[in-house]
This record gives C-alpha cells, structure tokens and sequence, in this order.
C-alpha cells in the first residue's frame, strides 16, 4: 500500500481547521490538526509532514513569524500561507518568510487542493527512481554547477536537490528558457499570469540567496538596473 503523504493545518478558526482536515482526508491525506504555532510546534518535534498550512493570523505568534522561524532552523517543508482576501503585504510578508505559496479566503478547497499536489509533486524526492532520473535529463538547462529540469521545476547542484518554492521554480524556468537574454519585470509578471512585480522582486532574492551563497562565485542571476533580470551561463 501506497504510504499516505502527511499535512498538517494550523489554524486558530476552529471550524475551518476541522473542514479542512476532513476534505484533505478524503481526498487521500493523513492529517494533523493545531490551533497555533505551539500546537504545531508539539507535532513538529515528534512528526514528519510533508506539506504545512499556515494561517498568517495565529493567536501569540503570526503565522508570517512562525513560517520565518521554521525556515530560521533549515526546516524546508512546504508551507501554503492562507491570507486575507486583498492583503497584499500580508502574501509578500509570507514569500519573504519563505511560504512556497498563498491562498487567499475564502478559497475553493479543489483549488487548494490543486495547489497541494503540484507542490508535492516537485517537493518529493521519492519521485525520482531511475525512470525519473531518466526524463529529468531530457530537459537540462545547466548554468555554473546547477542543473535545472524545466518540466519538472527541479534544481540540482550537483547531486543535491536544491528547496526553491513554486514560484521560484516559475521564474527560474523563464529565465533559464532565455538564458543569457534580459527579461523585464512587467514582461515577467505578464508572462506569470499577472503576478505582482514587488512579489517577484521578493522571490528573486530568495532564489539568488540559494544559487549564490558564496560571495566569491560568479553571479549567475543578475539585476538589469531599471529593467529586469537575466540568468546568466
């Protein structure tokens, strides 16, 4: 039997912790249930989880600065932030924490849903046995020691599998499909489905952090001064 991927929803709204958890069950997951970042601590000493949902208005502590920590001590599960419908300080707080995605409430839980699997899909590693290491190379876009798998959002360093959110994934995919060309942020944001430019901005700095930890290597994503980005070879 296929073992069951395990999600745990933090969320102080009683009521929609419990639908949540019911809908996610039914649909294949095991689950885990905390009304704030204590509860979800507790679990998280003890349990390993797949995927975390995280509402940004926790009691004691929010969810932006619960999302921060986990990050702060190199724990890169997935987290989808919910936020506020037309908050958007809120979803740029939650991207610069290190959240991989945002819905906005209300949502429909199919759309949820949705989003859950495409992360999952490019977050677990036990996808790739020798049939997937084998179309994984089908689709190399490689710049400095990295690898990228444009179809399957996937970043290597060498052997290593490298955590870049979904949207980290987006962009890099469009710039290593351009690669050594410049692309401008309204060009970025239009070819993103009208993704905000300060939300790209933000993820951009989070993926140069994780292609660029050492000072002394050449930058490989660079900033084109009141224009765009461009990734270079």
């Amino acid at each position: 039997m296929k073992k069951k991927l395990r999600i745990l929803v933090i969320d102080d709204d009683t009521r929609l912790r419990n639908l949540l958890g019911k809908f996610l069950e039914e649909n294949g997951f095991e689950t885990s249930l905390a009304k704030d970042g204590v509860e979800a601590k507790n679990f998280l000493k003890t349990q390993k989880f797949d995927l975390l949902i995280v509402d940004v208005m926790l009691p004691s502590q929010s969810g932006i600065e619960f999302t921060n920590n986990l990050r702060l001590s190199a724990d890169n599960t997935p987290i989808i932030m919910l936020t506020a419908r037309g908050e958007q300080d809120d979803r740029i707080k939650g991207l610069e924490a290190g959240a991989d995605d945002y819905m906005p409430k209300p949502f429909e839980p199919k759309e949820l849903l949705l989003r859950i699997n495409n992360i999952l899909k490019r977050t677990q590693n036990n996808i790739f046995n020798k049939p997937e290491e084998k179309s994984y190379n089908e689709n190399i876009i490689s710049f400095g020691g990295f690898s990228f798998n444009a179809q399957q959002l996937r970043l290597k360093k060498g052997e290593e599998f490298i955590h870049i959110t979904e949207g980290e994934a987006k962009i890099l995919k469009i710039l290593a499909e351009n690669q050594g060309n410049a692309i401008a942020r309204n060009k970025l944001s239009e070819m993103l489905g009208g993704v905000d430019e300060r939300s790209i901005d933000v993820s951009i700095t989070r993926l140069r952090k994780k292609i660029e930890s050492n000072p002394k290597q050449p930058h490989y994503l660079q900033t084109i001064r009141n224009f765009g980005y461009i990734l270079r070879e």
